[in-house]
């Protein structure tokens, strides 16, 4: 499973906020676009997820 961010859930106009909660440095944005998860440094640890507060992180299969 990886994670991903639902383009329609993100409002993308502003920098994500978490970006600065992962704790391995997996989430990415260019400029206000959408956040991308690079899953090959992921750990799945959800704290991204429990963090975003328009619920766009969920598990892609």
């Amino acid at each position: 499973m990886a994670l991903s961010i639902d383009k329609k859930r993100c409002p993308q106009n502003h920098a994500c906020p978490i970006i600065r909660i992962c704790p391995v440095g997996a989430i990415s944005q260019n400029g206000y676009g959408l956040p991308v998860i690079d899953n090959e440094k992921c750990t799945e640890c959800g704290k991204c997820a429990r963090y975003c507060g328009m619920h766009a992180v969920y598990k892609a299969s």
